[in-house]
């Protein structure tokens, strides 16, 4: 019913079909304007995570701009009057900017210890390293020494300084704007103004390049260069593949008729797909942007099997007119290539367990991508050979054939050597798997030329680290009793100061103990930077009063008497004192080789409860540190689980196609240790899994899969006409094992090509994905014929 159907419509009318596909396909082009590419920081976080709506409380209560970090190495020395002149011109050019909220330099921290007057004049009256008749090495000392600014505007051997350039403040709330699409707009003119700035500021740098080495860093200039990777990235991947497929066709067919067929299903799948996500609203981001080198490679893998099978049956059938050689190809290609998609999206589908929105996306995209790509190429592939009837098209045999016939004989005549080889690659397998690890460090993914790596690699060196984590302490609510003791203590400072801020009553022993505890036992931590809280200001004071530490009743009239632009630029980050909670900030040296994050925020957790003895409920971590290992943890366990269900569900699918046990376990084993082989291999090479790499294992498995299901179909049909089961192997490595190499070997270059990328979870991705094709392909090659003579699930054979 269904194959006359497709005969009547399809087959027997390739104008109006090739028409309607493009028609379709001027459609969805038109709607590919809507296509978008997405880079914020947004897309690496679990959809709904509670510490991100807890890191946005901690941004509300202690105050929290977007900024930018300069690092300035200068070739002189900081406070020669070049440099400071410099620092200063470089300051004012970036403060003009429109964008711009303000700028603090070394040159704009107060020197409280530069003079002998009274500390109150000193807060008050403060000077700067670019004030007039100031002692610029006493200045400089004290900063370089300060528990506040030492390696954070500057760096513990005095040679590089830290530049903050505040943003001004342009986020809107969502509830302003009436529809998706105006939030939609907003958010691109954002990006695109966020685009601007960066260009803005580096060529304001470029123009002090003489100075010194001067890196630019920080949050949106992250975003705005992953944005840049991800466009390089679908542009170098595109065209990369496209070459490569254009040279395989022409080794392989060396007819223009096999390269224009091919190239047209692929271009015409991608353009598809590119407003098909468009119209949804589905943006890639830097871990989807290969989708479309992987539809590409996928598309042409079917249009290969498709080709070789017409063309085999053209030679086998040479009097037969094309439409009955077309109708009989795709007949007898439609349900391989079929199971081979079904398998290909459960693989694909295991990545919506993830909780994380833009692999979730990534999910849907290769499914509906993969879908996408089987309608066309059973719709134009054969209305452009109806339609290119006259063309003479055959194909020459290739030395291919010579391999896989080598294969043959192997799997024939050498059947211990493959179970021996087999069983090796499982135990290395599982003993690599041991050692796999799961870590996220950022600064890793970038290469080491790009400015992301090299100013995110000076900072954590020189100027305290760069993954933020907060510790956030929170205080008990006083009694009305604890209340009027404290007011006691402070009714005759009041009646000599004059003042009746209630704020200073909140400096009292117990909390001020609790931050200098949390603090130190922070400092002390591996692979822990610059810690900043309270406790530092205290230190500070400490200092300026004769290493006199202040009272808690000094503290609360000083804290007072602050400056309004000292309190909020200095103290109001650490303390709330309306939340009655105290912040501790603490950036973690992302670079450090040994460092294991979750287990550092296990350990922080489990100290400060039971070495600290703090309740459970009156402290809690926050920052990006848990918000990227939240997402690598979720993404570990979704994707391990989800493996199982992966197997389980190509097994079942092996089941309906082949309605045979022995030949369904057979056929999934090859695959199985191709995918568990390549998480081996990366567990023993000590690489750690990333966001990308831990989701090969699954993707391998739909992928090479469908090399198994190829070859057994045609070993069965091949099986009813010759029952003996070597013969028959030697004819599927002749016809559809040739097929098989020519699509993995398209398979193992394409994805070599995601090494061109800037980002090195993507480049890993690609040769892992590569490595672990190839391995697949030689299995099911080998062991899975090996394995079929061995079992025999077909019945006995009949010997000539």
């Amino acid at each position: 019913m269904i194959s006359n159907i497709y005969k009547n419509i399809i087959l027997k009318n390739p104008k109006t079909v090739l028409i309607f596909i493009i028609l379709t396909a001027l459609f969805f082009g038109y709607n590919s304007k809507d296509f978008r590419l997405d880079a914020s920081s947004e897309t690496l976080l679990i959809e709904g995570d509670p510490d991100l709506k807890y890191l946005q409380e901690i941004s509300e209560k202690f105050g929290s701009k977007d900024f930018l970090v300069l690092t300035l190495t200068p070739n002189e020395s900081i406070i020669s009057d070049n440099v400071i002149n410099n620092i200063l011109s470089l300051k004012y050019k970036i403060q003009s900017l429109d964008w711009v909220h303000n700028v603090i330099t070394i040159l704009d921290i107060p020197l409280l210890d530069s003079s002998d007057e009274p500390l109150m004049d000193r807060i008050k009256n403060y000077r700067t390293l670019k004030d007039e008749n100031i002692d610029r090495e006493r200045g400089f000392n004290e900063i370089a020494s300060s528990p506040v600014f030492k390696n954070f505007v500057i760096s513990e051997d005095k040679t590089t300084t830290g530049i903050i350039v505040n943003i001004k403040n342009t986020e809107a709330n969502a509830k302003q704007f009436q529809s998706k699409k105006e939030l939609q707009t907003y958010k691109d003119k954002l990006k695109e103004k966020n685009h601007n700035n960066i260009l803005e500021i580096r060529e304001i740098i470029k123009s002090f390049s003489d100075i010194g080495k001067i890196h630019l860093g920080g949050i949106p200039m992250i975003a705005d260069d992953m944005m840049t990777f991800i466009k390089s990235d679908i542009f170098t991947f595109g065209i990369g593949v496209f070459l490569f497929i254009v040279l395989t066709l022409w080794y392989v067919f060396r007819k223009f008729i096999w390269i224009l067929i091919p190239i047209s299903s692929c271009f015409l799948s991608v353009l598809i797909m590119t407003g098909f996500l468009g119209i949804m609203g589905w943006k890639v981001t830097v871990i989807s942007s290969n989708f479309i080198a992987l539809m590409l490679i996928l598309t042409m893998a079917m249009n290969i099997h498709m080709s070789t099978r017409y063309l085999q049956l053209k030679t086998t059938l040479e009097n037969k007119p094309t439409n009955e050689l077309i109708y009989l190809a795709t007949s007898k290609m439609f349900w391989p290539i079929a199971y081979t998609v079904l398998t290909t999206i459960c693989a694909f589908l295991s990545l919506i367990f993830s909780e994380i929105k833009p692999i979730i996306d990534f999910g849907w995209m290769m499914t509906f991508g993969l879908i996408t790509s089987f309608i066309v190429t059973f719709t134009l592939l054969p209305s452009l050979l109806n339609l290119m009837a006259s063309e003479k098209i055959d194909v020459q045999e290739k030395s291919f054939t010579n391999f896989t016939n080598f294969l043959a004989n192997c799997s024939i005549t050498k059947k211990k050597l493959i179970y021996i080889i087999s069983i090796l690659l499982i135990i290395l397998s599982i003993f690599g798997i041991s050692k796999l690890k799961v870590e996220n460090s950022f600064i890793n993914y970038f290469s080491k030329d790009t400015e992301i790596y090299r100013g995110m690699k000076l900072i954590d060196e020189k100027l305290g680290g760069t993954t933020p984590l907060d510790i956030i302490l929170k205080f008990n609510t006083k009694t009305n009793n604890e209340v009027s003791e404290k007011n006691d203590e402070f009714d005759d400072w009041e009646e000599d100061e004059n003042t009746s801020d209630d704020s200073k009553y909140w400096f009292t022993k117990d909390k001020i103990d609790r931050i200098k505890n949390v603090h130190t036992y922070l400092e002390n931590l591996d692979h822990i930077g610059k810690v900043l809280s309270f406790y530092s200001i205290i230190e500070i004071a400490t200092t300026l009063n004769n290493n006199n530490e202040l009272g808690t009743l000094e503290m609360g009239v000083l804290y007072t008497k602050l400056p309004e632009n000292i309190k909020r630029e200095i103290v109001d980050p650490y303390i709330s004192v309306t939340n009655n909670e105290a912040r501790i900030s603490l950036r973690i040296k992302d670079s450090s080789k040994d460092l294991r994050r979750n287990e550092l925020i296990k350990k922080i957790n489990y100290d400060l409860h039971n070495k600290l003895n703090l309740k459970e409920e009156s402290y809690k971590l926050g920052g990006v540190l848990i918000l990227f290992n939240n997402l690598l943890q979720s993404l570990f366990k979704s994707q391990i689980l989800t493996l199982g269900l992966v197997m389980l569900g190509i097994f079942i699918m092996f089941l309906i196609l082949f309605r045979n046990v022995k030949i369904s376990l057979i056929g999934v084993i090859p695959n199985f240790i191709a995918a568990f082989s390549i998480l081996g291999l990366i567990g023993l090479l000590n690489i750690p899994l990333d966001m990308m790499t831990i989701t090969i294992a699954a993707i391998t498995i739909g992928i090479a899969v469908d090399n198994s299901i190829h070859y057994i179909y045609r070993f069965i049909e091949e099986f009813k006409y010759k029952q003996n089961y070597n013969e028959v192997i030697k004819i599927c490595h002749s016809s559809v094992g040739v097929a098989i190499l020519n699509t993995s070997i398209t398979i193992v270059f394409g994805f070599s090509i995601l090494v061109l990328s800037n980002f090195i979870p993507t480049i890993y991705f690609g040769i892992f994905t590569g490595i672990a094709m190839l391995l697949a392909m030689l299995l099911v090659l080998s062991l899975l014929p090996a394995l079929i003579t061995l079992i025999k699930p077909f019945g006995i054979e009949i010997h000539d």
